[in-house]
This record gives structure tokens, sequence and C-alpha cells, in this order.
């Protein structure tokens, strides 16, 4: 599947989410409960938006890292506002956001010690 960078075409496509990631899956379901059900409404929200509404959501705040080089085959790691006071990490792929993982404090999302 080709993948699709901000700016190029599917931006009005439908985003699919992939949460298959065993450190996303642990860090979703190791929050606490009002966290975690916050975290799943930005989820459900998301399958609700276009890559251009990600793009452009003030509360979603979606942002490339350039602190963190990214594994090999991923052009680059984004962050977005999962809840009020967590980010979780992602990368884009055709039309999924790809779920990394939800780093505990916001230095982390950055990779900063």
């Amino acid at each position: 599947m080709p993948k699709t960078e901000p700016g190029k075409a599917g931006a009005d496509t439908l985003v699919r989410l992939d949460l298959n990631n065993p450190v996303f899956q642990r860090d979703l379901l190791g929050l606490q409960k009002p966290e975690r059900h916050a975290a799943l409404d930005t989820l459900a929200k998301l399958l609700q938006m276009t890559w251009q509404q990600v793009y452009r959501d003030k509360g979603l705040r979606w942002e490339k890292i350039t602190s963190v080089k990214p594994p090999s085959g991923i052009d680059a790691l984004y962050s977005l506002r999962i809840t009020q006071v967590r980010r979780a990490v992602a990368y884009r792929e055709g039309d999924f956001i790809r779920m990394l993982s939800i780093p505990p404090d916001h230095d982390a999302t950055y990779g900063k010690k």
C-alpha cells in the first residue's frame, strides 16, 4: 500500500485505525479508567474523520516528531493528543493511522530524557 503524507492524495479519505501494536495495546490498557475512556473516545472520533480533518483539528494537534529517527520503512513519526494529558505516537500508512505507543509523559513522546 503506498504511503500518503499530508498534502498528498487521500486527504479526503476516512481514517482507518491499526491498534495492533503490542506496545500501544499495553499502554492503552495500562491507563487509569478515566484516561482510558478518553483515549477510546479519541479513537472513535478518529474513525469519523477524514485525513484533512485530522491535520486541521486543533484538539488532536497532529505533529511530526523531528527529534526521533523513524524506524526503517516509516517516513515519519507523528504525535497526536489522545487524552487531555497524553499524546500517542503513530505514523500514517495509506489510509491507516498505525498507533505505536502512548508514552507516559510529553518528553518521552519526543524522545527527550
